[in-house]
């Protein structure tokens, strides 16, 4: 039994070893980085930024590589299903892996099993504007307007997104009515506000700082707890038509499970550093992108309350996109 023991120790000894050693080679050649959405995006944006400058600091070759399709679900796959040796990370977000699991019946992935969290990279809440000329400027007009007959009409990126599951979860919390009108992208929806088709639209703050500065769309709202410090003139919904409310777009960096936590801990500290050097958050927050860091596990703690959070939310929809 003692042997036994004692075998099992050296095991265990030679494993950390192992580890320790992996991350001090580590990384002995190219990561390449996941990115779910086409260039110009958003999460590209971020994503480029942070491959850069761990490239430029670090001498490391961190290759960022588009996978787009399926609303980011394809390269959450590939990441997946690859080899767990820190050579492959991906840029996952709150739209794709919070929502694809519930939404889709096959997704090829399992956001709480099949990835070890890095780090959260940035923060950017979703932001209510509407046309410069509207009547709809403060958060009371939307629910004045929802409340009509006619509805409020409401512009979202897409049947499943944050912003469409969000404002049906706002309708059938406040018993008003929300007509949900999606498109393919940000810029089509926020055309059609302009041109006074569509009463608003529910973006990110990234996706739409440039027309509120300016002045083609009048920021009503954010949804975060806290006001953006990119609109810090805009109030919450939380400060007055629906107290608690808290919805961000995130992005956060993750491995396939089984990555050794060396390597992940070494992702994790280099990160964070890319994400407080002055450079990298004088660009991010131009963008209305708050960067974040942190733990793994606090990470990891946050992706798990958040993923369930929308468990309810889309189970409360009833939206399914198979």
């Amino acid at each position: 039994m003692k042997a036994a023991i004692n075998f099992l120790a050296v095991l265990l000894f030679a494993a950390c070893a192992a580890g320790g050693a992996a991350a001090q080679d580590y990384p002995a050649r190219p990561i390449r980085l996941l990115i779910p959405f086409p260039p110009g995006g958003g999460t590209d944006f971020v994503s480029r930024v942070v491959a850069t400058k761990l490239s430029d600091t670090l001498k490391w070759s961190v290759v960022p590589e588009n996978r787009p399709g399926a609303a980011g679900n394809i390269a959450i796959e590939a990441a997946a299903k690859s080899p767990p040796d820190g050579y492959t990370i991906v840029m996952g977000q709150s739209d794709n892996m919070m929502l694809g699991p519930w939404l889709y019946a096959n997704v090829g992935y399992d956001t709480l099993k099949s990835f070890v969290p890095i780090v959260q990279v940035s923060v950017t809440p979703l932001a209510i504007v509407s046309a410069a000329q509207s009547a709809l400027v403060a958060p009371a007009d939307l629910l004045a307007r929802a409340r009509t007959s006619a509805g409020l009409s409401w512009a979202n990126a897409g049947n499943g997104s944050l912003g469409h599951l969000f404002g049906d979860h706002l309708a059938r919390s406040t018993g008003v009515q929300i007509l949900q009108v999606p498109y393919k992208g940000a810029a089509p929806a926020l055309a059609d506000v302009m041109g006074g088709q569509v009463d608003v639209a529910i973006m990110s703050v990234a996706s739409v700082l440039g027309l509120v500065k300016s002045g083609k769309l009048h920021p009503v709202a954010v949804t975060s707890a806290r006001r953006s410090p990119a609109l810090p003139n805009t109030p919450t919904l939380a400060e007055s038509v629906q107290p608690g409310t808290d919805v961000s777009v995130w992005l956060g960096l993750f491995a396939p499970a089984g990555t050794p936590a060396a390597i992940v801990a070494r992702l994790n500290a280099e990160v964070n550093n890319v994400l407080r050097a002055p450079d990298v958050v004088e660009k991010l927050t131009a963008q209305g992108v708050s960067p974040v860091g942190g733990t793994p596990e606090a990470f990891a703690e946050f992706v798990r309350a958040d993923y369930e959070r929308w468990g309810r939310i889309v189970k409360a929809s009833g939206v399914k996109l198979d």
